[in-house]
């Protein structure tokens, strides 16, 4: 899986002290005593450069940092335990909780990062570099050039390669936040909720045409039959053509949210091409092809086709919605710029991620499900909103009654998330461990680590549960090394 690389939307300061979104977690309180006519901002502004003193919100680094402890506990034990793993199709689960917490992050980042542009063109430009870089290195990552743990193998057919994921979605999301935050934002002066709401109203407006676009097209889109093939296995080799089967679909429908006649699947497949999707979507541990749903197991009897097909959970249609993350993000980050103390702060944070949730649950009633594949509205506002409840308690224990010691190891991690990421999400640094064995490929560090916990524990579930802890202690660890160091990766 951020990610972790909300890293991406620094801003280029090499000092050690700002390594990966640099001045994003730095912010100009206001005054303790602003002028009556200014309530809410800018009363700082008026201080002399030299008089404001500059604070660091540590809470944002810690937040980012148990975003992706979450994403590894998610990734590397979610197959032995399947309540921590997505869910099949519809509801949400632990799991998916974690791509939204890393869009929301970026959000308010970005608003901290282009909270003053002298020159936008060349704000633009720096943002569309970091957009790009971090797009070609998803596909690098995520495009299945890499194998992963247990095959030591890497190479992709261009014909197979996939060209969405979780990184392409961030930089999507990113850049669309970060262009909003440029172009769409005025610089008149914020001194009362009226002048708030009129300085950022079009990023509201972009958000809001971002979501009526994703509607439109998922409940309008009419979705005909289609075909696909059906490979042995789903190896990204080239496979001889008699070996592939062809497959056809019966949808013939509009605003179909299931697994084989939606629209975000069509878009993806007309645009994208078949062979450039995902082949091993969440749906094949849906009850309908899966003996062991939750998790992955035997087709059951009479499985339908559509269980073979592929899909990608980060399809073109659904990061429209999952980009409206980030603008929620954008605004959290706002009235960390704007609000006066701790007290407004978290107030507005409640009173936002408050109506983001019950909004969600008012759209499930009328019939919109909770679904990551779809990236449904329903879904986009809980994770949103839960993404906004997450960071208001991570404020209030570090950054208002500075209780931070237990949340060093997060800080860390949030300090080098992007190195973090590519290591230990994306498998670089088992498969290079796992490289050298003794032998036999599975005698090697990694396997027999966490042989040795499932036999401790008398429980292979346990014990992986136990290793992926102890990887993410390591990951923590291994940061906080980094930090002490002075060593951050950024793009």
């Amino acid at each position: 899986m951020d990610a972790t690389v909300v890293a991406i939307a620094g801003d280029g300061d090499d000092s050690a002290r700002r390594p990966l979104i640099a001045p994003t977690e730095e912010i100009h309180p206001y005054a303790e005593s602003p002028s009556p006519q200014r309530p809410l901002l800018d009363a700082a502004a008026a201080q002399p450069e030299q008089q404001r003193k500059t604070q660091r919100v540590a809470s944002l680094d810690v937040f980012r940092g148990f975003t992706v402890a979450m994403m590894i506990l998610v990734d590397d034990a979610g197959g032995a335990w399947p309540g921590i793993n997505h869910a099949p199709w519809f509801g949400v689960t632990v799991a998916d909780f974690v791509m939204p917490a890393f869009l929301f992050i970026i959000g308010v980042s970005a608003a901290l990062v282009f909270k003053k542009m002298p020159n936008k063109k060349a704000a633009t430009k720096k943002a569309a570099v970091r957009a790009i870089k971090l797009f070609i290195l998803g596909v690098i990552l995520q495009g299945g050039y890499i194998h992963g743990r247990h095959k030591l193998t890497y190479g992709v057919d261009l014909d197979q390669i996939r060209w969405l994921g979780v990184l392409q979605r961030i930089a999507i999301g990113y850049f669309l936040a970060a262009i909003s935050e440029i172009w769409l934002v005025n610089n008149n002066l914020v001194d009362s909720p009226v002048s708030f709401v009129k300085k950022y109203f079009m990023e509201w407006i972009m958000a809001i045409l971002l979501t009526v676009l994703y509607v439109a097209l998922l409940f309008g889109l009419y979705v005909s039959n289609w075909e696909f093939h059906v490979e042995p296995s789903n190896s990204t080799l080239s496979i001889p053509s008699n070996l592939v089967e062809m497959k056809t679909i019966h949808c013939g429908v509009r605003g179909s949210l299931g697994p084989p006649c939606n629209a975000v699947g069509l878009i993806d497949r007309v645009l994208l091409g078949e062979n450039h999707l995902y082949k091993n979507p969440v749906y094949k541990r849906t009850k309908e092809c899966s003996l062991n749903s939750p998790d992955y197991g035997p087709l059951p009897p009479n499985a339908p086709d559509w269980c073979l097909a592929p899909f990608d959970p980060e399809g073109l249609l659904s990061t429209l919605t999952a980009a409206v993350t980030c603008f929620v993000g954008l605004h959290f980050g706002h009235v960390l710029i704007h609000c006066k103390n701790h007290s407004q702060r978290m107030l507005f944070w409640l009173v936002a991620s408050t109506v983001l949730t019950i909004s969600a649950f008012l759209l499930l009633l009328l019939g919109m499900p909770f679904s990551k594949p779809l990236y449904t509205v329903s879904y986009m506002l809980l994770t949103a909103g839960v993404s906004g409840f997450l960071l208001l308690l991570l404020y209030y224990i570090v950054d208002v009654i500075h209780i931070k010691k237990p949340f060093i190891l997060f800080q860390w991690m949030g300090m080098n998330a992007l190195i973090v990421y590519i290591l230990a999400a994306c498998e670089l640094f088992p498969t290079l461990i796992q490289g050298f064995y003794w032998r036999s490929p599975e005698n090697n560090l990694v396997d027999i680590t966490e042989s040795v916990l499932q036999a401790v524990f008398h429980s292979k579930r346990w014990g992986t549960l136990g290793f992926v802890l102890l990887e993410i202690v390591f990951w923590c660890l291994a940061a906080g090394f980094l930090h002490m160091k002075g060593v951050y990766l950024k793009l």
